[in-house]
């Protein structure tokens, strides 16, 4: 078992460099507001609503810049609660064309 035992070493290795791997729940919550970034961005842009398709991209890209559980889910909480806001307050209706 050499291969598990490298494993171990390299995580140890990482731990005492102060790097360490992110937990199940930032990485669900980096997933869930990348994918709401997505549909926000595709949406703004569709609707011509830019302040709205600039928090999408915004929603996708905070999470390699924020480190810690607790930040992503706040922050994601505050740029999607902006991006309702904008949403209602700024929406301009689609043309038929």
């Amino acid at each position: 078992m050499r291969w598990v035992g490298s494993v171990r070493e390299s995580l140890a290795l990482l731990e005492s460099l102060g790097i360490t791997l992110p937990t199940p729940a930032y990485l669900f919550g980096a997933l869930a507001f990348g994918i709401i970034g997505m549909v926000l961005f595709w949406k703004g842009r569709r609707r011509r609503n830019m302040q709205v398709k600039w928090i999408g991209v915004v929603l996708m890209l905070y999470p390699y810049v924020v480190w810690g559980t607790v930040m992503v889910y706040a922050v994601g909480s505050l740029l999607c609660g902006a991006a309702m806001w904008y949403w209602k307050r700024c929406s301009v209706p689609m043309s038929d064309a």
